[in-house]
C-alpha cells in the first residue's frame, strides 16, 4: 500500500504542477484581491477536487466516461463558466478603477474566492475523467476500493493545496509590482485570454 501511494503521489503531483485553470485563478485572485481570498480560492480548488474523489470511490464519476451526453452537459457548463471568468476579467480591466471590488480581506470576497475555486474545479469534466480512470490503477489487489480512493484523493487534495499555497506566496512576493495599476490590468487581460482559451478548448474538445 506505501508503494502504491508513493506511486500514485509522484504521478499526482506532475499532474498538478502542470499550468492550469486552478492555478491561473488561484494567481490572479491572490494578486487582485490579497493572500487570504488566494488561499480561500485554493480551498475552493481542493474541496471540488475531494469532491471528485469521493465521486470517482462511490463510482459516479464512471457515467462521465459511459455517458457522451452527461459529458457534453458538464463539458458545455465548464466551458461557459470559464467564458464568463475570463470576460469578467477583461471587463475589469477597462475599469478606471477597482478599488471598492478588490478590496482585499473582505468576506464577501473571501466567500466568492472560496466559491468560484469549488465551481470551476467541479464544472471540469477533465478532473472527474482524471479520477476515474487513474484512480483505480493505482489501488493493490485486494485493497478496499472506497477507503483507498478517498485515501488517494486526500493525498492529491494535500499535494494541490500545497502547490497552490506555493503560488500564494509567490504572487504575494511579487506583489508590489503586480499592484501597480498598469501591471494590473495586463494581469487581468492575460488571466481573461487565458480563462476564455481554457474556456473555447472545453467546449470544442471530443
Amino acid at each position: 500500500m506505501i508503494t502504491a501511494c508513493l506511486t500514485f503521489a509522484a504521478v499526482a503531483a506532475l499532474v498538478t504542477v502542470v499550468p492550469g485553470v486552478d492555478t491561473m485563478l488561484v494567481l490572479r485572485t491572490t494578486a487582485t484581491r490579497g493572500r487570504r481570498t488566494g488561499l480561500l480560492a485554493g480551498v475552493g480548488v481542493a474541496s471540488g477536487l475531494l469532491c471528485w474523489a469521493a465521486a470517482s470511490a462511490a463510482g459516479l464519476t464512471a457515467l462521465l466516461a459511459a455517458s457522451r451526453i452527461a459529458f457534453d452537459v458538464l463539458r458545455v457548463a465548464g466551458a461557459c463558466y470559464l467564458l464568463w471568468l475570463g470576460g469578467r476579467a477583461l471587463w475589469t480591466a477597462r475599469r478606471k478603477a477597482h478599488d471598492a471590488e478588490e478590496a482585499p480581506g473582505a468576506d464577501v470576497s473571501g466567500a466568492a474566492a472560496l466559491r468560484i475555486g469549488l465551481v470551476s474545479n467541479l464544472l471540469n469534466p477533465k478532473v472527474g475523467v482524471f479520477y476515474m480512470s487513474m484512480l483505480p490503477q493505482f489501488i493493490p489487489a485486494g485493497a478496499p476500493t472506497f477507503g483507498t480512493s478517498m485515501l488517494f484523493g486526500v493525498i492529491h487534495v494535500a499535494e494541490v493545496l500545497l502547490w497552490l499555497g506555493l503560488v500564494v506566496v509567490a504572487t504575494i512576493a511579487a506583489r508590489g509590482a503586480l499592484s501597480r495599476p498598469a501591471v494590473k490590468r495586463r494581469l487581468q487581460q492575460v488571466t481573461g485570454v487565458v480563462f476564455i482559451g481554457f474556456g473555447v478548448r472545453l467546449a470544442v474538445e471530443r
